[in-house]
């Protein structure tokens, strides 16, 4: 078996890793081979996508990005910007190769640490962030069905939209709901990511990621989802809400819908994506009837004593947070992609 690095600029190279993922049952979207461009591309950062090769056949893949940032730390992840992309492969061998390698890379960088973003538990004596879960459900085949296994206060909150005469329709571009994400992250107070980035997913992943906008009756702009179609699976990724979304049910309603069609594309599982423990996205999660499942990210440490919190919670953030909220939005959507970048 040897270790080798995929060549972005070579299709036989990218044909032949996404066959891989889409064949492998430990894979994800993330793990697609088009994650190296994007990375490299929008947020400049230098990628090290490795493969195991035996008898001439891929048996595993690592997604890497190096993330070298004076604020948030000196780190190589699999990968930034995706909720899981560890080592995918059943091969222990190949297994054991690609972490080898990712740390004797990290070394050679001299990163503080190394993370792999894993579903499942690989190493039970690295250090593990648990501020993580996901929530994955199955899609019933029948749509009425969906409707059903709805617990009964959220199942009305998704028929107060239907009554307020709600409308979803597919974007093409990434305008409206840029427009809504940024406006979104800025009243949490949090960078939004820069337009370009969503402008690419649309580009590079055609028919593999999509926006569905929510309006209401007389068109006003209430809600919108980007998702990714990896499979049989659908996952809601990036979203945004006006603040108006709240009183006509537009969030729950814009879920439903996505529910709703991916059923009628005949769609399998309903990925809602990673929340932080104890948040509200955590809590309007279950409520619509997803179990969290934990997410185990494990560390190398190099350079520091303890996994970094770069994330809201973390208490020193709070005057920074407070700040970004008073600030324009539109100097906030200039300054934002040079500080998110870096946070992956």
């Amino acid at each position: 078996m040897i270790i080798k690095q995929m060549a972005p600029s070579d299709p036989g190279s990218v044909k032949r890793w996404n066959e891989f993922i889409f064949a492998c049952p430990d894979a994800t979207f993330f793990h697609r081979a088009e994650w190296q461009e994007i990375i490299h591309k929008v947020f400049r950062h230098p990628t090290f996508f490795l493969y195991a090769e035996k008898g001439g056949e891929i048996v595993g893949v690592l997604p890497l990005a190096h993330v070298n940032s004076r604020l948030f730390g000196n780190s190589l992840i699999s990968l930034p910007f995706a909720v899981y992309a560890g080592v995918a492969s059943s091969d222990r061998e190949a297994i054991a190769g690609l972490e080898a390698e990712a740390q004797q890379l990290a070394v050679k960088l001299g990163v503080d640490h190394l993370e792999f973003r894993n579903i499942a538990p690989k190493h039970a004596d690295w250090p593990t962030q648990d501020l993580y879960v996901t929530f994955r459900k199955e899609i019933q085949p029948d749509v009425e069905a969906n409707m059903l296994a709805i617990p009964r206060k959220q199942r009305a909150m998704v028929r107060k939209g239907i009554k307020n005469c709600l409308k979803s329709q597919v974007d093409r571009s990434s305008d409206r709901f840029f427009a809504l994400f940024a406006d979104n992250v800025h009243r949490h107070g949090t960078p939004a990511l820069p337009k370009r980035y969503f402008d690419t997913l649309l580009e590079v992943f055609g028919d593999d990621c999509e926006i569905l906008t929510i309006t209401s009756s007389e068109g006003k702009l209430l809600s919108s989802v980007l998702s990714f179609y990896f499979r049989d699976e659908v996952l809601p990724y990036y979203a945004g809400d006006d603040e108006a979304a709240r009183d006509l049910a537009a969030n729950d309603f814009k879920y439903w819908e996505l529910m709703r069609r991916s059923c009628e594309r005949g769609l399998r599982i309903f990925d809602y994506g990673r929340s932080k423990v104890g948040t509200g996205p955590y809590a309007f999660k279950k409520n619509w009837g997803f179990e969290p499942q934990p997410l185990h990210y494990e560390y190398c440490l190099y350079k520091r004593d303890s996994i970094p919190q770069n994330n809201p919670n973390n208490a020193k953030y709070k005057l920074f947070i407070e700040a970004w909220r008073r600030m324009p939005i539109g100097l906030a959507n200039w300054l934002g992609p040079h500080i998110v970048r870096n946070l992956g």
